[in-house]
């Protein structure tokens, strides 16, 4: 067990490296970036101007364009990332694992239990779609699922915001609290007001990831329900509970392992289309800030950050793996 994880480990490592050349590839070759706006902003484009600037993006390694001007500065970048230092954001001069778990916290909240909401929902409404495949239940979950698949996130936000917080008023449309808080408000109504900003985006997140999950789950259920053991648990005599929660609902389960590699950069690395339809101060929110202004050292370090979360999902999903399922084996 130990080798085989180290051994995935240093492939890991490599395949970090790999994605972190072609991140840095690909943010180069924008046409712009942050120091570059800002500068014009205040100059003129003249010869002396454009040598200044130069100059100015000599200090942080992006004055070259060329590829083995590109490739010295990702080289600078991979080993200040091997020792901790993911750079110093352009935009506001802080470091960028600082920006990041700062503004972590809400991106986790909301995914964390949406996340809890989905599997709560989706997996018991699709093993008992497949259990009654065909029947009245199982044709009124479809519609709803396919609803919730089709619908682009940002539209579906759109429509919620405007029926519960814009013509109900139930909601605020925006926001991680109330502005009109006093300054003086405790903790606890403080923490009260926060969650009930969070019900709007964490509905819609839910409801738009339970169909994808409803129907992979109901999907795999019906391949076991096929199988041979469980028509042997049947000719036992076993009650059909017996046999659902007992067989079924096991053999179920290790398929949808395989979905923990997505999981796990969903819940640290945010939503961005919903974070910035409801304007939380969240990771994928700051993240879309960023990426519009061209910061490209928070920008490495963000992508670098759910490339890694991505690496360690695939390998915790492959040792969940052997502990559920006695008949996969570890790799030598």
């Amino acid at each position: 067990m130990l080798k085989y994880v180290l051994k995935r480990l240093l492939t890991a490592c490599f395949i970090l490296v790999g994605v972190s050349f072609l991140i840095y590839l690909i943010v180069r070759l924008m046409p712009t970036n942050v120091i570059e706006s800002n500068y014009y902003a205040t100059h003129d484009k003249t010869e002396g101007n454009a040598e200044a600037l130069k100059q100015l993006l000599a200090r942080y390694n992006l004055d070259d364009d060329s590829f083995w001007g590109i490739l010295k500065g990702w080289w600078i970048w991979l080993m200040n990332f091997f020792r901790g230092d993911l750079g110093v954001s352009l935009t506001n001069d802080k470091p960028v694992q600082e920006i990041i778990f700062a503004n972590m916290g809400t991106s986790f909240a909301v995914s964390f239990v949406s996340l809890i909401l989905e599997l709560i929902i989706a997996i018991p409404l699709g093993i008992k779609c497949a259990c009654n495949q065909y029947g009245k239940l199982d044709y009124a979950v479809t519609v709803f699922t396919m609803i919730g698949i089709s619908f682009p996130s940002f539209f579906f936000a759109g429509i919620i915001i405007k029926v519960f917080a814009v013509d109900l008023g139930w909601f605020e449309a925006g926001g991680l609290s109330t502005p009109s808080l006093p300054i003086d408000v405790s903790g606890f109504e403080l923490f009260i007001n926060q969650c009930w900003h969070l019900i709007l985006p964490i509905f819609v997140l839910t409801v738009l990831s339970i169909g994808s999950m409803m129907r992979y789950t109901r999907t795999n259920t019906l391949e076991v329900l096929n199988a041979d053991y469980i028509r042997t648990a049947r000719a036992k005599g076993l009650s059909e509970n017996s046999v659902v929660y007992k067989h079924v609902f096991r053999n179920t389960l290790i398929p949808l392992i395989t979905t923990l590699a997505g999981m796990l950069p969903a819940l640290f690395g945010g939503s961005m289309i919903v974070e910035q339809m409801f304007s939380l101060p969240g990771i994928g929110n700051t993240a879309y800030t960023m990426t519009r202004a061209g910061d490209i050292t928070f920008i490495m370090g963000y992508d670098m950050f759910i490339a890694a979360l991505t690496v360690i999902g695939i390998l915790l999903t492959d040792l969940m793996y052997v502990v559920v399922d006695p008949r996969v084996k570890l790799g030598k």
